[in-house]
């Protein structure tokens, strides 16, 4: 049995009191839709157990909070920006204020700043950020999630599939898919991938997409180099290095994302190797700088703002019953970073 105290959770009451978590919250709060018999009931195991309701449940429960918690992994990153930027025009247009936090792709500080929005009193949490290929590793910030939607509170995430919220799911595979028949196309063979490390969904999905493409020309992924190193610039100049000396004959650097992209571009340039005429580079997501970079970076393109849009007006909607998907779409974006094979 709980013991009484500050420990003690309104989840231990709704167990003893045979009852969901919403109940025991209408309940104790003196809300509609709750038979007198079932309140009566919460109410007497809450005296029993010694348990406090906690105000801020309550905030929840009446839809009281007018600020929104978003999470994104990367602050700094201009796909996250973008995010940002749709986010915020949506919560201007709803009188909402926007909260923003920055996990740094580490599982255990996402979680800890989930439970600093939740203390903060938001009445929406949206997460925006790859989730990870192992679904223990985010499993604590999905109960953490289930029981703030429980007591009121609104999720939705961007590039999630395990949150088991409702979610805005980028076309990672059909651009990633998209990006290796263009390569493919321009008759590049040697092909050097620019990945991420941590186990993170969107990187299993963009090079599953790549392999896709690969196989209808034969090949697979595992004749692919293919370099971990942070999904940032840095990354992408470090990946570029290692490229280089490892794989000289690499004639074109897919990146899986805009920003290692760009480190690419970056150390290319301070090796003095000619985009595209000795190597074709291409980035995914089309974040702003993409079109003004010098040579201009062929990249899939994500529509970033419409999906930070997309994501608050899923959480402002009525929670269903069944978490709700909704796909972005994609669009090849072919610009100066990428051009024929170089003939040996």
């Amino acid at each position: 049995m709980p013991k009484p105290g500050p420990r003690l959770r309104l989840v231990d009451v709704a167990e003893r009191a045979g009852v969901s978590l919403a109940t025991a919250s209408r309940a104790l709060a003196g809300r509609d839709g709750v038979s007198a018999e079932v309140a009566d009931r919460v109410r007497q195991v809450s005296q029993e157990l010694g348990y406090v309701a906690n105000p801020y449940a309550r905030t929840l429960a009446g839809g009281a909070s007018s600020t929104v918690g978003l999470v994104v992994h990367q602050i700094d990153d201009p796909y996250f920006s973008e995010i940002a930027g749709g986010v915020i025009q949506v919560a201007g247009e709803q009188g909402l204020l926007v909260q923003i936090c920055h996990s740094g792709r580490n599982p255990e500080h996402e979680l800890r700043q989930l439970r600093h929005l939740i203390a903060q009193r938001v009445g929406i949490i949206l997460i925006a950020g790859s989730g990870y290929a192992d679904p223990r590793v985010e499993a604590e910030a999905k109960q953490e999630l289930a029981t703030f939607q429980d007591l009121g509170g609104r999720v939705a995430a961007i590039g999630r599939h395990f949150l088991g919220v409702d979610a805005v799911l980028p076309d990672n595979e059909a651009g990633g898919l998209a990006l290796g028949e263009h390569l493919l196309g321009l008759g590049h063979h040697r092909i050097a991938v620019a990945a991420a490390t941590g186990g993170l969904t969107t990187v299993l999905d963009r090079l599953a997409g790549v392999d896709a493409a690969l196989r209808r020309h034969g090949r697979s992924l595992d004749e692919l180099p293919i370099v971990h190193s942070d999904f940032t610039r840095d990354g992408g100049r470090i990946a570029a290095e290692q490229i280089l000396r490892d794989h000289p004959e690499t004639t074109a650097i897919l990146a899986l994302n805009d920003s290692m992209a760009i480190g690419v571009l970056a150390t290319l340039r301070a090796h003095r190797i000619a985009v595209p005429e000795r190597m074709s580079v291409v980035g995914f997501n089309d974040v702003s700088v993409a079109s003004d970079l010098a040579p201009s970076l062929t990249t899939v393109r994500l529509p970033m703002t419409d999906m930070g849009r997309m994501a608050l007006d899923l959480a402002l909607k009525p929670r269903s019953r069944r978490a709700r998907r909704r796909s972005t779409g994609h669009t090849l974006v072919i610009r100066d970073s990428t051009g024929p094979a170089p003939t040996r």
